[in-house]
Order: structure tokens, then C-alpha cells, then sequence
């Protein structure tokens, strides 16, 4: 009898920053057979632009060098294939730097693959076309957009793959499909058959996120106690032809796989959970089951899938002013009192300076920052204030946070620690496309 196939899948991040050393150990010890890094967030793609705009060099994460360098060797002699979105805005230059990467590591005769396409700046319609926010047109934005890039599905990954591409990096696609893309090259799916393509989809949202499922971002300390998450491990996804699969993690790893961090990553933005939208299938949560197998080891089954919309994702990102921040801290007798105290001066300083913000929130940090009420029973031994305001110009931002300093002699007894930060705003707002519209394109690099 001809033993069943099973690809084992490893998720290397959950986003741009994420720790590299859990991928590392995947990779070395976890027998995959692919290994995903999950890297773009919303606004990373405007980011990347702006740095494209001012380098055509980069544009793409600014860790892709280090996950390369500490993974690339590993990947060759464990014979895993790396897909990854690490390309963001730019992902000709990651991979003509993946190339380099891999010639200096003495690696030869690696197909490397950049996936691009998603870049719908040249259409945009500006006439008809409206968010789906605000419901306002684009025409209100003018020439502040940067950026507009589509969330591809799994084709252009699937013509890397076809055509022997060892690692592939990819501009915008969603995140799902990074993960869907190797189970349909390898089981030879249909790009028909919803039931099947919404289950790849299902495990691809449990496993983007890297270490969340493994109990990232579950422990609360108390009731939901985590061990060793200081050496938390990432996931293993293991998958039949059927697309029935499980989660697990490596054994020695921090963490666990359990029915529970399973459910919250499931849940994890998701609106409607019969009908997850992505390039690829409608994804039908509805009717999911969770069953612990043995310890980290989960079972999935119940996910399906409709047919697709027709429609592709637009995030527009575009410059929408600036955000002064600016701190200072209040330890002591009358902590409370004296931030208090604080608040008010900054309010009738920048009256009388009549600067004007678009917003401006006062918090004290530890009191109402998260939580507007509090217990005015409450007798801190210290509290922060932080004032923070968004503006129209970097002059007025500037002159916000300069104000917010002067209370070191100015102000209250004793403030300190003082921090000041202005940075441009890159807001996000959504459109849909036309999906025959956006077509994939794939170019390769050697090593």
C-alpha cells in the first residue's frame, strides 16, 4: 500500500518584527517540508512605499536580510522551500537581495522568486470608486495617497512552485493564501473545489500568526496560565490530501496547542464566520471542531467553502497628517493630583497659544489610559501623563510636544522622564477591485 501523503508546514512569523530564532529551530528540527513567514500588516505596505520612493533598492521588510542569513543554510540542507510577503512594496529587490544573501552563504543553484502584480496604484478610479470605511470617493484624498496594493490569492505563488522556485517572496497577498498556496500545489486541488480550498484557508488563518496559537498572546497569568513562554515555540500544521490536518509544536518548545489558544486565533478577525472573505474561496467557519489529540496536538475538521465574489481587496494608504506624543511622569505624594494639575496647564497653555488640533486625548497611564473611568479611591504611588494629538502639520505637532517639556519647570513639583516623538501619519482605508483585473506576475533570481 502507497502510504498517504502529508506536508508539514511551519508558520516562521506572525508579523514584520516577530522573533527569528523559533523559525530557525522549525526549520532545523520540525521536518517540514515548507516554512511561512507572515509579515505584512496593513500599514507596512504604505511604509515600504514611502522607503521604495526615496530607495528603489528597498521597500521590502527590513528583516528580510537577518531571516535569510539565519535560516537560508538550514532551509538548503533540510530541503524546505521558504514562501514569505517579505517583499511588501518591493519584492524584485528582496529577491535580487535574497540572491546576493545566498551567494555570500555559498548556497548555489537556488531558484528564488519575486511575485508582484498587487501594485493597483495606475487603477484607481477616482470618479466612481469610494471607501468602504467612510463611504466618501477617493477624489477627497487628492494626491495624498501613497500607496494602493491588492490582496493577490494563490496564483502567482502557484507558478513559482510549478516552476521549481525554492523560495518565493511575494508582494501583497492575503494572508491565508501563503499557506493555501503549497497544499494546492502539492495535492493538486482544484481552484474549484470551495470545501477543499476553504479548509486550506482555515488553517492558513490559524497559522499566520505564528506563536498566538502556540499561546502568544492567550496567557492572562492567572486563570490562563502558560508555561515557558519565554522560549515560546512556533506552529507545525501537518495536512492530508483531504485537507483534514492538525496543529502542533516542536516538543522542547515553550507554549502549548490547546482546543483554547486554537479558538482565539480562529476568531481573530474574522466578521462573519460563515463567509471569511479572501482572493481565493468564501471560508465557512460556521461549523468548525476542535479536538485535542494527544497534548499540543490539535485536530481541526468542520471548515468548508463557497464560491469566490469576484472581488479583490484594496488598502489605500495615504499621508493623513502628523501624531505628537509627549510624556512625563509624577512619582510620590499627590502623584495623582500633580498629573492632574498637569493636564489642566497643558489645556490652557495651548489655548492660549490657539494651536490647533484635529484631536487630542490626555491620559494618565496606569489610571484612565485604557479605561476612561477609574476608582477615584485610587492612590498611586506614580503616574505617567501622556498627551497625545494629531495635527494637520509637523510645525504644529512640534509645537505641541515642546509645550507638554516645559512643564519640567514650568509645571508641577518633580516631573521626569520626559519623551517627545512626531511622526507622520500613513492612514489605510479600503476599496474593492475587479479581480480579473489583477494579474500576478513572477520574475526569478539565481543564486
Amino acid at each position: 500500500m502507497i502510504p498517504e501523503k502529508i506536508i508539514r508546514i511551519g508558520s516562521g512569523a506572525g508579523y514584520s518584527g516577530d522573533r527569528i530564532e523559533p523559525a530557525v529551530d522549525l526549520i532545523k528540527e520540525g521536518n517540514l517540508d515548507y516554512i511561512i513567514f507572515e509579515c505584512l500588516a496593513e500599514r507596512t505596505i504604505a511604509l515600504a512605499q514611502l522607503q521604495k520612493m526615496q530607495d528603489p533598492e528597498l521597500g521590502y521588510d527590513p528583516l528580510l536580510e537577518e531571516r535569510m542569513k539565519a535560516c537560508l543554510t538550514h532551509c538548503v540542507s533540510k530541503k524546505v522551500k521558504l514562501i514569505s510577503n517579505m517583499g511588501a512594496a518591493n519584492p524584485l529587490a528582496a529577491a535580487k537581495k535574497t540572491a546576493t544573501i545566498a551567494q555570500e552563504l555559498g548556497l548555489t543553484n537556488l531558484k528564488i522568486a519575486a511575485v508582484f502584480g498587487d501594485d493597483v496604484m495606475p487603477m484607481l478610479d477616482f470618479s466612481t470608486q469610494t471607501f468602504l470605511e467612510s463611504g466618501e470617493p477617493l477624489s477627497v484624498l487628492g494626491n495624498k495617497i501613497i500607496s494602493a496594493n491588492a490582496y493577490m490569492g494563490v496564483e502567482g505563488i502557484l507558478i513559482a512552485l510549478e516552476e521549481g522556485a525554492d523560495i518565493i517572496l511575494t508582494g501583497r497577498v492575503a494572508d491565508p493564501s501563503l499557506f493555501l498556496a503549497p497544499l494546492i500545489h502539492e495535492f493538486d486541488w482544484s481552484m474549484n473545489d470551495y470545501p477543499l480550498l476553504g479548509k486550506g484557508t482555515v488553517l492558513g488563518h490559524l497559522m499566520e500568526c505564528a506563536g498566538q496559537v502556540c499561546g502568544g498572546y492567550f496567557a492572562d497569568g492567572v486563570k490562563k496560565q502558560v508555561q515557558n513562554l519565554g522560549n515560546l515555540g512556533y506552529p507545525i500544521a501537518e495536512i492530508k490530501n483531504d485537507g483534514s490536518f492538525h496543529i502542533t509544536k516542536l516538543k522542547d518548545s515553550g507554549g502549548m496547542v490547546t482546543p483554547a489558544t486554537c479558538k482565539e486565533q480562529l476568531l481573530y478577525e474574522v466578521h462573519d464566520p460563515s463567509a471569511y472573505l479572501t482572493p481565493d474561496v468564501v471560508a465557512d467557519f460556521s461549523n468548525i471542531t476542535l479536538k485535542e489529540i494527544e497534548k499540543d496536538k490539535v485536530e481541526v475538521y468542520g471548515a468548508s467553502g463557497k464560491t469566490l465574489t469576484g472581488k479583490l481587496k484594496v488598502s489605500v494608504g495615504y499621508h493623513d497628517g502628523y501624531m505628537a506624543e509627549a510624556q512625563i511622569s509624577y512619582g510620590g505624594s499627590y502623584a495623582l493630583e500633580r498629573g492632574q494639575l498637569a493636564i489642566e496647564i497643558v489645556k490652557e497653555r495651548l489655548e492660549a497659544r490657539n494651536l490647533v488640533v484635529e484631536d487630542i486625548l490626555f491620559d494618565l497611564i496606569g489610571i484612565n489610559s485604557l479605561f476612561k473611568e477609574y476608582n477615584s479611591d485610587i492612590n498611586p504611588q506614580e503616574v505617567r501623563l501622556r498627551v497625545a494629538a494629531k495635527t494637520k502639520t509637523k510645525e504644529a505637532a512640534v509645537k505641541l510636544v515642546n509645550e507638554v517639556e516645559t512643564l519640567y519647570t514650568n509645571g508641577p513639583a518633580a516631573g521626569g522622564g520626559i519623551s517627545k516623538l512626531v511622526t507622520e501619519v500613513i492612514a489605510i482605508q479600503s476599496i474593492l477591485i475587479d479581480k480579473k483585473k489583477v494579474v500576478p506576475q513572477v520574475e526569478y533570481f539565481e543564486s
